[in-house]
């Protein structure tokens, strides 16, 4: 848990131990609704499904309720680094916590496991575990000997969309610790279950398949305001990726960025590329050695790396606040993947940029990956089927040329009310409405039905466009009406548009991937239900700034002045010191957004020190005064 995964506080109106703890360990005065029911259903006992976005503040949730009921929490969680980060973070903050997992030696996992089950002085408030460590015996075993303790408190399942295979990252052992709760057994002790993405769907398939008992759904807010989304047409992964890159570091404040790739190949050519522009970027993925990837993530968390080209496996475990841009150089495989990678930028709540560089293509090399990975594994055929929509469902929202805010928002289940978010390249005016867009549905509209509804959008865009193709001519298509009424377009761009008729539910994707009509099909081919085309994805498109109404209006969000910015690197480099002599990630010692209130408000004493956003008492103590003197010291503005 960073300090960065809570709202700025306000003065709380009243006060409690879970309040109290809050204060006195993380420095805040105040909690999200959500955070508080699910805190309270830990404290309580009782199970609890809690999705909340990233950056939403999971782990505070079950990292409370220890220091209210001084009984133990064992959270289970696939992320090995994501622990070792937690664990660091939360013993400079003055908790006791440990991790078990594969790279815990057995007489430090004894020691671990007595701790956890004696309590005491020395004992430990919370332990992490990996899932296939929670499968064995001897945790078993544990859970078993701390419930007949009376020191187990609650057992927390994180990234619980992991067991449901309309989740977009299942992993089948997953569905083996519901037996956990049949171990633990007796009355008090609940199962509070987490997730960043999880569509109603996914939600009710998680509290079906842990066996939760009448359990307290609570679902956040999706929308991250302060995240722009982009979609571009693919041209040069290279180049456009440089592009953001540099207008990141022009803006002078820091920050890292992350580029997501399909496959290890992609990483290491798209790093290298990076380089020869003068980018220091390194790649990562699980090809990698053990040391490599280490090296890698160590460099990122401490800020002595900025740009990571990576496939999706880097970031899960990463929890760096200040990630300011997040790149896509392929489209992801699901919007729920989407939707978690981007939401690595902006942690902190100040603002980031989200690019996605797609290909129509995209989604055909994910759906032969999948039906590959299937067939190899012996997989059942409803969760191939089920991993498929989802590909689907993402090329739906990369095509479509609706507000990239309100898509994210209603797949999720979540209503969008603003008619502008301001904050994604349709609102901002960076797309344009295709002139002709009646006519041109109409036209692929036909093309679609003259060729039987029997093929895919590559081949009917190569009929509208007139390609003289084996497959076109062979099969007659050459002498077909709509041939050749397209021929202006390149087949990219067809195939977009194709992309938008399917988001628009004119067209469906059928099994192969053949195109058929959906609900609205009859009525835009005969023009009596209009659809909006927008210029495929940034081609021919003009800029149009506005005013934008996302984060701006918290504070914390405006530029810097030059003195507060001179300040802000001389706090930053005081972290960095203190990171590196204690052994842990910069962030842990202060997040960006609390040194830069730091910068603003300038607190002169320890008391002023304390009403600053993210500072806690141990952190004040450990290392307070040294940031106090480095303000003294600076420049009056």
């Amino acid at each position: 848990m960073t300090p960065d995964d809570l709202t700025p506080p306000a003065a709380p109106t009243t006060t409690d131990p879970i309040h109290d703890a809050v204060k006195r360990v993380w420095g805040y005065d105040e909690l999200r609704p959500l955070q508080e029911a699910a805190i309270r259903a830990g404290v309580e006992g009782r199970d609890c499904l809690t999705v909340l976005p990233t950056g939403g503040g999971k782990s505070l949730c079950y990292q409370v309720p220890p220091l209210v009921t001084g009984r133990a929490t064992v959270v289970i969680s696939p992320l090995i680094a994501l622990m070792r980060d937690q664990v660091r973070g939360l013993e400079l903050s003055g908790y006791q916590a440990a991790a078990l997992h594969s790279d815990v030696d057995w007489a430090d996992a004894k020691n671990i496991e007595e701790r956890l089950v004696t309590g005491g002085e020395d004992g430990l408030d919370l332990v992490l575990a990996a899932p296939e460590r929670a499968l064995t015996p001897g945790f078993c075993t544990l859970i078993g000997r701390l419930a007949q303790s009376g020191r187990l408190g609650a057992i927390a399942i994180d990234e619980a969309h992991c067991i449901s295979q309309w989740g977009h990252d299942f992993r089948p052992e997953y569905r083996q610790l519901a037996e956990l709760r049949r171990i633990a057994g007796g009355a008090g002790i609940g199962v509070q279950a987490f997730t960043a993405t999880a569509t109603p769907r996914v939600r009710e398939d998680i509290a079906n398949q842990l066996g939760l008992i009448e359990p307290e759904v609570l679902v956040g807010v999706f929308d991250r305001p302060n995240l722009t989304y982009r979609v571009r047409a693919r041209r040069d992964a290279a180049e456009q990726g440089a592009e953001a890159i540099r207008a990141m570091h022009a803006k002078g404040e820091g920050g890292g960025a992350i580029v997501y790739c399909l496959s290890r190949k992609d990483t290491e050519k798209l790093a290298a590329e990076l380089v020869s522009m003068r980018i220091d970027a390194e790649a990562y993925h699980a090809g990698l050695s053990p040391k490599k990837r280490h090296d890698v993530e160590q460099r990122f968390t401490n800020e002595t790396l900025d740009v990571v080209v990576a496939t999706v496996a880097f970031g899960m475990g990463i929890d760096r606040s200040n990630v300011r841009l997040v790149i896509h150089a392929t489209m992801p495989k699901s919007v729920e993947a989407y939707q978690q990678e981007t939401g690595r930028a902006g942690r902190d709540g100040l603002p980031a940029e989200c690019l996605l560089l797609y290909s129509p293509s995209d989604g055909s090399r994910w759906s032969r990956l999948i039906e590959r990975s299937g067939a190899e594994s012996g997989a059942d055929p409803g969760a191939t089927r089920a991993q498929l929509e989802l590909v689907e469902q993402m090329r739906r929202l990369a095509s479509s040329m609706r507000c990239r805010h309100a898509q994210l928002s209603e797949h999720f289940g979540q209503a969008y009310e603003k008619d502008d978010c301001g904050a994604c390249d349709v609102c901002l005016g960076e797309t344009r409405a295709e002139a002709d867009s009646v006519k041109i549905a109409q036209i692929l509209m036909s093309g679609v039905a003259r060729t039987g509804e029997r093929y895919g959008a590559g081949h009917v865009a190569d009929v509208v466009r007139g390609a003289q193709t084996e497959p076109v001519t062979s099969r007659g298509h050459d002498r077909l009406s709509v041939f050749g009424l397209l021929n202006d377009r390149t087949r990219r761009e067809l195939m977009s548009l194709l992309d938008q008729l399917v988001a628009a539910e004119a067209l469906v994707v059928g099994e192969h991937r053949v195109l058929l009509f959906g609900p609205r099909g009859v009525g835009v081919m005969r023009g009596e239900d209009e659809v909006a085309l927008a210029v495929p994805l940034g081609t021919r498109s003009t800029r149009r700034e506005r005013g934008r109404t996302r984060a701006a209006a918290d504070a914390n969000a405006r530029p810097l002045t030059p003195d507060e910015k001179e300040l802000f690197e001389r706090l930053r480099g005081l972290r960095r010191e203190i990171a590196e002599e204690r052994g842990v990630p910069p962030y842990v010692v202060f997040s960006d957004a609390t040194l830069r209130e730091m910068c603003r408000e300038r607190p002169t004493s320890r008391e002023s020190m304390l009403e600053v956003k993210g500072v806690g008492r141990s952190k004040l103590e450990a290392f307070g005064s040294q940031f106090l003197e480095a303000i003294a010291d600076a420049p009056a503005p």
